[in-house]
């Protein structure tokens, strides 16, 4: 699979991540065992089951060909769909883009324009 992931934290998580170069996780991350992502298409319900109200978040852009190809797994989650997760650390160097996901009541997170067509 060659599409973007994405992974959404807070930008706290995000920016203390930049300061050593490396995003060990969210603490779901880590108590789970790997960093989970979501495609493109998964991404706003994976906002809305798990990050609903939550403010100072972003959205990070991660090409998968840039992660080490052992670390990089897709398995099923919700309903089966795959998701990709990586057992190991997330180099900061590895996102294309950090984009502010801020919420919007009764909204709920606001995307980027023409994210995903949404």
């Amino acid at each position: 699979m060659t599409e973007l992931v994405y992974k959404i934290c807070s930008r706290k998580e995000w920016d203390g991540a930049c300061e050593t170069g490396i995003f060990a996780g969210s603490p779901v991350d880590l108590a789970d065992g790997f960093i989970h992502f979501s495609t493109a298409a998964q991404a706003r319900e994976t906002a809305a089951k798990h990050f609903a109200g939550q403010t100072d978040l972003v959205l990070v852009a991660i090409d998968p060909a840039s992660l080490p190809a052992d670390q990089l797994k897709w398995e099923p989650s919700r309903g089966g769909a795959l998701f990709p997760h990586l057992y190991g650390p997330l180099p900061t160097a590895s996102a294309l883009s950090v984009t502010d996901l801020p919420w919007s009541d009764p909204s709920g997170h606001q995307f980027p324009a023409g994210f995903a067509d949404g």
